[in-house]
């Protein structure tokens, strides 16, 4: 595939998003490790851009979604119901200077303790980039403005500090306390930075460090969270991951799953960085974009970017 076609049909991995349907755990018969029983619980509407980007879930069974393509913020309940809760506003020019992509879109999301939700808006343009809160019942805002050449794509809340940590795919990690205010550059280098497309990606927090993928490397880097709250030294402790994207920890210490979008598989990524391909096509993928773990049920909302077929939600059991 050239430069140009990887770059447009990946473009079309990052818009929006739909229903999650049968949010309920997987049940646990015939386990084998690493991961059984896949299964599709939704199939959604490529011609109405259904394809889903984001996710987190609540405690309570809730998942919240990023609508990327619609610019919009979505809670779904574990029934399958989906209420829209808001529409960012669309910028002046279409949103045509959006990094990489050339295109308006929700990305990154994460959510607090008292239910408010925070986001990523990218535009290309300085007056709406930056990251966003939306608290129950209200209406959104941008708390921290990031510039326009940014892609804010990652997201995550460190819950005990209140800081919110942005993966910028133009090669960066930004910073800002949820109170919101001006973000500050966390951390940069080569780890971080793009190879043609799209660099830092999907972000999370773990053990005292910041872990960040790189789409265009194909790594998963770790950066330290010292005591200061400053950047240590970034280190890759996984690579050969062809396309990743974003990714969650399986609850077993530094053990991750990660959804490699471009080459249409999920890989169980072991602690000293060797991974193993644990679903592919054949299980129902359609461009994996990200993973949310609950307990032992494993969600991959799949994108259909690249097969054009049909974007959908699979869930799977995690072994023991």
């Amino acid at each position: 595939m050239s430069t140009k076609s990887a770059r447009q049909a990946l473009a079309a991995a990052v818009l929006a998003a739909s229903s999650l349907v049968a949010l309920g755990a997987t049940p646990a018969s015939a386990v084998t490790a690493p991961l059984c029983a896949a299964r599709v619980v939704q199939h959604f509407d490529l011609g109405k851009g259904q394809t889903p980007e984001s996710i987190v879930l609540s405690p309570g069974g809730t998942a919240y979604v990023a609508f990327a393509k619609a610019r919009q913020i979505a809670e779904i309940s574990p029934t399958g119901a989906v209420r829209v809760l808001a529409t960012l506003p669309a910028p002046a020019d279409g949103g045509v200077n959006t990094p990489a992509l050339g295109f308006p879109l929700t990305l990154g999301i994460d959510r607090a303790a008292d239910g408010t939700l925070y986001f990523l808006y990218a535009t290309g343009t300085a007056d709406l980039t930056g990251v966003w809160s939306l608290r129950p019942g209200g209406t959104p805002r941008r708390i921290a403005p990031l510039p326009a050449t940014s892609l804010p794509n990652g997201l995550a809340l460190d819950q005990s500090t209140r800081t919110l940590y942005i993966a910028d795919s133009a090669g960066a990690i930004w910073s800002v306390p949820t109170t919101g205010g001006t973000a500050g550059v966390w951390s940069t280098g080569r780890e971080l930075a793009p190879n043609g497309f799209l660099g830092a990606n999907g972000l999370k927090l773990r053990g005292g460090a910041v872990w960040v993928t790189n789409l265009d490397q194909g790594t998963i880097v770790r950066i330290p969270l010292r005591a200061n709250g400053s950047a240590g030294p970034a280190r890759t402790v996984a690579t050969g991951l062809t396309g990743i994207d974003d990714f969650a920890f399986t609850g077993r210490g530094t053990e991750i799953i990660a959804a490699l979008d471009t080459v249409n598989q999920v890989a169980l990524v072991k602690p000293d960085g060797s991974h193993t391909v644990v679903l592919t096509e054949a299980d129902g993928l359609q461009g994996p974009t990200a993973i949310a773990v609950r307990g032992r049920t494993v969600y991959v909302p799949s994108a259909a970017y690249l097969t054009a077929k049909d974007p959908n939600l699979l869930q799977a059991h995690l072994g023991r």
